[in-house]
Parts: structure tokens; C-alpha cells; sequence
């Protein structure tokens, strides 16, 4: 049986702009809440940016990611939790191809992935666990979409933002995203005058 919430676009676009230079380490300095440092980016360099559509997969059955695909909007990060299971790989190369034909801002999974290779090479954002030869299968047994699910500890709402780059991942409440805004641009203001001081005085430290 599948269980479909509504959606939530509850993360204004004024606040979704603010963190698009705002680096996951930035906010590691104020907040250990929302962190995910677990899952290993398949692209170097990497920035993603957008709001979570979450899901929910019982282990071996992955017929609901279907379902969420189809529901998923532009700028959405679809978050799949696989319920521990990392032996079966829920997300690979067609997959990708049809989030990155719905402009998905990216995909985070606690579980597997498969097709490395191809994942690696595509535009589209991707965090996850492992990589696994298994697949999970089209069962339709049962799933969630849009209702709080949990990766490495942080409870994801949907419509949470989701931050990620090459350290990491933070998954940022709406009611925390704008304080949490005001002192990672005072941060990185701070820190960008230091780093143009340095640069003037050691012009050989940057090439």
C-alpha cells in the first residue's frame, strides 16, 4: 500500500537564494543539528540546492520512487530512505534520466546506488552510502512519499532545504533558515576579507 502526502513548499525563494553561496562547513561552525556527513557526493566538484520530496522504500521494493518522480517540480531534492537497507542499490543511470528530464536539483539516498560510472558523469547532484550490483525491484508492496523520513541521525520533512557540496550535506527547517542565513553571511563576509588580505600579502599561496 502506498502512502502519498501533499507536497510542502514551505522554504520561501528569498531564503533558497541566500544559501546559494553558503557552504555546508559555514553552517557546521553554528549548528550540529542537520548534518549528514555519512553520504559521499558522486561529483567533485559539487553544489546542490533545493527543497526535499521525500520517500520512503521498504527495503527491496522501489516501485514508489516511480511515483515520486512523477509528483517531483523543478528544483525539488528527492531524499529516498531505504529503511537500512544498503545492499540493494535504489537509484541508477535511467533513473537519473528522468529526474534530470523533471530539472530535479538533486538526489540523496542513505542507501545504494548503481551505474557509478554513468551517475558520475551526469549533471545531477547525487549523494549516497554505496554502490551495489543489486537493484531494488518493482513490487508495489508499499512506500511513502512526503511524510519525515531520517538519514544519519536528521529527521527530513518535506519541503526542508537541502545544502549540499564537496563536505558534506545540511537539511535546514524553515524556521531556521533565515537565522541560521544571518550568521553564515556575516561568516563568510569575515572570512572573505581575511582570505584577500592573505592573498595580497602571500599573492604565492593562490594560483
Amino acid at each position: 500500500m502506498f502512502h502519498i502526502a501533499p507536497r510542502q513548499d514551505t522554504i520561501t525563494a528569498t531564503q533558497r537564494q541566500r544559501y546559494r553561496t553558503i557552504a555546508t562547513s559555514t553552517l557546521g561552525h553554528f549548528t550540529d543539528f542537520g548534518a549528514i556527513a555519512t553520504l559521499s557526493p558522486l561529483q567533485r566538484p559539487v553544489r546542490l540546492l533545493g527543497t526535499a520530496l521525500t520517500v520512503r522504500i521498504p527495503h527491496v521494493d522501489g516501485s514508489i520512487i516511480r511515483e515520486a518522480l512523477k509528483l517531483t517540480c523543478p528544483g525539488d531534492v528527492l531524499v529516498i530512505d531505504v529503511s537500512g537497507d544498503q545492499h540493494r542499490a535504489c537509484w541508477g543511470e535511467f533513473r537519473a534520466y528522468a529526474a534530470l528530464r523533471k530539472q530535479l536539483a538533486g538526489v540523496v539516498t542513505n542507501g545504494a546506488i548503481t551505474d557509478r560510472d554513468a551517475l558520475s558523469r551526469l549533471s545531477l547532484p547525487t549523494y549516497a552510502q554505496t554502490s551495489s550490483p543489486l537493484t531494488t525491484r518493482a513490487l508495489e508492496l508499499e512506500g511513502e512519499i512526503n511524510t519525515p523520513v531520517a538519514i544519519d541521525g536528521v529527521t527530513i520533512n518535506p519541503g526542508d532545504l537541502v545544502v549540499g557540496d564537496d563536505d558534506g550535506l545540511f537539511v535546514i527547517p524553515p524556521h531556521r533558515a533565515d537565522a541560521l542565513a544571518d550568521a553564515a553571511e556575516r561568516k563568510q563576509a569575515q572570512e572573505e576579507e581575511k582570505r584577500n588580505a592573505f592573498a595580497a600579502e602571500f599573492p604565492e599561496w593562490f594560483r
